[in-house]
């Protein structure tokens, strides 16, 4: 089983800074009943929310790097 690394810092109220062992993120917000914005240095953006019961919402964006 091979090692993963991953570790998740908050910096400030609402605002957490991820890192693993390939990029890092920042991640705002998901407050009650709140979406969540992460911004991966890898040009990753991804919206997501946590809804009752079953049921998840994730939407994800990839930009172009220049």
């Amino acid at each position: 089983m091979p090692l993963t690394f991953r570790k998740s810092f908050r910096i400030l109220p609402g605002v957490r800074l991820n890192i693993n062992k390939r990029s890092w993120s920042i991640t705002t917000g998901g407050g009650k009943n709140g979406p969540r914005h992460t911004r991966s240095s890898t040009g990753r953006r991804t919206t997501s929310m946590d809804l009752p019961g079953p049921f998840g919402w994730r939407r994800t964006h990839t930009a172009k790097r220049h």
